[in-house]
């Protein structure tokens, strides 16, 4: 709920130390799935366009997108999904029919596994492994390496884009008539069944499957949408904001556009003004690089109505810059949230007056803050930001202690997320208290990279960290110690992590110091920020 000025009402219990944003009642049956909303919206005004994909150059309609859907809706009944524990893995960059296939996923009530496509083969495994979908769908790019893990599984595998000998594809599965009866499958209280299992690590840096409900707080956040809005996002649907863009679509009727190409500003100038995209939801390292291309003129942005970046901070001139580029204010917003809470927590509007801020409460969410000793913290006092969504959540697959420390017995999310409230109810994030890093989009930890370079024989110490680069993200970097005699340098070191690590986004990219020794805290353990201090003082005496 906003208020006059366009900002969104939290208030503060100071008895209690809880933030909280409106109280709002939901519009929607509880007893109805996502699924079941979806399927009734692209029922309406059939031969308007609903997705563009750019890529493939291909336009469905609502009708077709609904068609297409209910097959494969009709496709998982058929083989016999009905539980939770049915699963429908997913491995796909946005073509043409992942849209009906996680449609038609929610039309049956089956749950979806998303993984991203850029993972190592052993990722890949591990997650698959946890969740065990019965049927793994993805691009042909990606058949090799889900092939054996299929196998393993006893999963048949499914393409999404293109075919192959021998493999079923999912315009195989359009071929097949649609009963004229059709109509998705009904649960006791849906809103409560889990939808989707999307990606997320812990403080260990193993991969862990969280699941998704059905929960309205996905959508009803973007209200403000309608058939005249065209929506783009370029994440794939193993990121939440890939599913809010998907859902979002499907209940409001706005037409959806995708692309499989990677977010690069030129392909985002291309087909912004191509396709007059009006809502956008991306990271801030590609508002940042927006901000300072060359080749961004407001013209090129002008049917920008709604451009929200999540997943970290814009350094204040950038933010200004980006803002210059833009048609008005309060188009660019910075959001906050967490995959666990599954929508998100808080919404800054104000980005001209409050650019530090990821804003105010979202409806039905609760917020306190807990210092390190376990006390309450009041506005203006750090300390752990705790959430609370009102709803319940069933938890990573297969790793309940996992499930515990992320969610207390009261119902509170344990963000790792270090902040506090000014004293007009805005929330700052000042910092992660997990390792986690993010490059390029691309989460990782510091211990991944440390593992490998301690592989080498003349490697007696090693401390891998972030170097935050506005446009990217987190670098890795690393300050090692030498055993005696050893001749070793910098560019060893880095050659031998881009040999043994498959992926780019856990390379040097920020690259390697050889120091005597590392900062250590009194109890003996690498002070990693330390570490990490010495290297950037000794980066800017070079």
């Amino acid at each position: 709920m906003l208020d006059l000025n366009g900002n969104m009402a939290t208030s503060y219990d100071p008895d209690q130390k809880i933030w909280s944003g409106s109280s709002i009642q939901s519009l929607y049956n509880e007893e109805l799935t996502v699924g079941q909303i979806i399927f009734r919206q692209l029922q309406r005004q059939p031969q308007r366009i609903f997705q563009i994909s750019h890529t493939d150059n291909t336009r469905l309609t609502r009708f077709q997108m609904l068609q297409n859907a209910a097959k494969i809706g009709c496709y998982l009944r058929d083989q016999g999904f009905k539980t939770e524990t049915d699963l429908v893995g997913l491995m796909a960059r946005n073509s043409t029919h992942v849209g009906a296939l996680a449609y038609g996923c929610m039309f049956n009530g089956t749950p979806f596994h998303a993984v991203n496509p850029n993972l190592e083969q052993k990722t890949i495994a591990s997650l698959f492994k946890i969740t065990k979908p019965r049927i793994l769908c993805c691009d042909v790019a990606e058949y090799e390496k889900v092939k054996d893990i299929g196998a393993s599984l006893g999963a048949p595998i499914i393409i999404i884009n293109g075919k192959l000998p021998g493999v079923i594809s999912v315009t195989d599965l359009l071929q097949n008539p649609l009963p004229e009866d059709y109509e998705p499958t009904q649960f006791q209280r849906g809103v409560d069944r889990t939808m989707a299992i999307l990606c997320s690590s812990g403080t260990t840096g193993t991969p862990k499957a969280v699941t998704i409900s059905n929960s309205r707080k996905l959508f009803e956040t973007h209200s403000y949408l309608g058939s005249d809005d065209v929506q783009y996002a370029p994440s794939t649907l193993d990121w939440v904001t890939g599913l809010i863009t998907l859902v979002t679509a499907g209940v409001f009727g706005t037409v959806r556009l995708i692309s499989s190409e990677m977010f690069s500003t030129a392909h985002f100038l291309d087909i912004c003004e191509q396709h007059e995209i009006s809502w956008t939801i991306m990271a801030n390292s590609h508002v940042a690089m927006l901000a300072n291309c060359p080749n961004v003129r407001s013209q090129r942005l002008r049917s920008l109505k709604h451009l929200i970046f999540a997943g970290g901070h814009c350094l204040v001139a950038t933010i200004k810059k980006m803002q210059s580029f833009l048609h008005g204010p309060g188009i660019l917003r910075n959001a906050y949230g967490l995959t666990e809470v599954g929508t998100l927590v808080s919404y800054n509007f104000d980005t001209q007056s409050k650019p530090t801020s990821v804003g105010r409460l979202m409806a039905n969410i609760r917020v306190r803050i807990l210092d390190s000793s376990g006390q309450l913290q009041g506005p203006k006092e750090l300390g752990e930001v705790l959430c609370h969504n009102g709803q319940p959540w069933s938890g990573y697959v297969g790793n309940p202690m996992a499930t515990a420390e992320m969610r207390d017995s009261g119902g509170w999310y344990h963000t790792g997320d270090i902040g506090y409230f000014d004293e007009d109810h805005y929330l700052h994030i000042v910092e992660r208290k997990k390792d986690m890093l993010k490059y390029l989009g691309m989460m990782y930890y510091p211990h991944e990279v440390e593992e490998v370079i301690a592989q080498m024989p003349d490697v007696a110490e090693v401390c891998v960290f972030g170097i935050w680069r506005e446009t990217e993200g987190d670098a890795a970097a690393a300050s090692v110690v030498l055993r005696s005699g050893s001749k070793m340098n910098p560019e060893h070191i880095e050659q031998f992590v881009r040999k043994n690590v498959s992926v780019q986004f856990k390379h040097l990219h920020g690259g390697v110091q050889i120091v005597p020794q590392l900062a250590k805290s009194a109890n003996g353990k690498v002070n990693r920020q330390a570490v990490k201090a010495a290297y950037l003082s000794n980066s800017n005496q070079s």
